[in-house]
């Protein structure tokens, strides 16, 4: 069942790359610098983060990204009742990311879904491979809190999580981008006094019709350890990409953005009946 949703997933895009010729090597002309680049340098994702995973993709020293993003509760089959899906409450996460290098990026997240609070590191390791398919690697960890968890003897101590993630990034075609994210994570219930670690992978794909526009999915494969919490996560949706800003719109049965709470995956079918709308809108800055 899992292979048959990830191939209805990805299928479309792999269709639509093999007979389109936008040229996505190139990162993208997000706003005029104060310098002009010389010379293009080599891009796969042209944003740092899919729909939830991380890409390899990094910032240029002194910028700065500045996130807000929301989940809605409600489904879109509540229909009117709930405004198709847009009747709150939403989970919303805010976060704010700096490049300290033009290979690092220091960054802080927060969610209102037990007030999760974490720091993080992202390093671009590696880019190369072929012209035909260029190659992108990272590696991400972050450290998290959750200072208004709910009861449970795990949650009155307020336990820490950690998670460390890798990101392999291809370019196929000029313009299909793909990632494999194999991530570890430590903790992924707070509410049990004794920790874990759990092993998630997570694939994604993106398709960039044009310098604006791109389609993305998303799928992540998380252990199944008995709880409510048994679901994979996916999202599908479009990117919109303009002036410094990233604007993605998605349906997905994740409610969760925070890696230490997604990772551990979701209580609800990837099934139309459960799927959610959210919105991603990313900024860039630089001073």
């Amino acid at each position: 069942m899992k292979s048959e949703i990830l191939s209805a997933l990805l299928a479309p895009m792999l269709l639509l790359g093999a007979s389109s010729t936008v040229d996505a090597q190139q990162r993208p002309e997000r706003f005029q610098r104060r310098e002009q680049q010389t010379e293009a340098e080599m891009a796969v994702f042209h944003s740092p983060q899919a729909a939830n995973l991380p890409t390899a993709e990094t910032l240029k020293k002194g910028e700065w990204l500045f996130e807000i993003s929301h989940r809605f509760f409600p489904p879109v089959s509540d229909g009117a009742d709930a405004l198709w899906g847009f009747d709150g409450p939403v989970t919303n996460r805010l976060g704010l990311a700096y490049a300290a290098s033009d290979r690092v990026m220091l960054g802080v997240l927060r969610s209102n879904r037990s007030d999760n609070v974490e720091l993080n590191v992202r390093a671009r390791l590696f880019e190369g491979g072929s012209e035909a398919v260029p190659v992108m690697i990272g590696l991400m960890g972050g450290l998290a809190w959750n200072t208004q968890a709910p009861t449970g003897a795990g949650a009155d101590e307020n336990e820490s999580q950690q998670y460390a993630q890798l990101m392999f990034n291809a370019l196929l075609g000029d313009r299909l981008a793909l990632g494999l994210v194999p991530s570890l994570l430590r903790n992924p219930t707070i509410v049990d006094a004794s920790s874990e670690t759990v092993f998630a992978l997570g694939m994604h794909a993106q398709l960039y019709v044009s310098e604006m526009v791109s389609f993305l999915s998303e799928w992540i494969i998380s252990e199944d350890r008995g709880t409510d919490q048994r679901h994979d996560s996916g999202s599908f949706g479009i990117e919109l990409e303009t002036g410094g800003h990233f604007f993605k719109v998605m349906l997905t049965n994740q409610q969760l953005m925070n890696p230490t709470q997604f990772l551990g995956g979701t209580d609800a079918e990837f099934t139309p009946d459960e799927w959610r709308i959210g919105f991603n809108i990313t900024r860039l800055l630089a001073f």
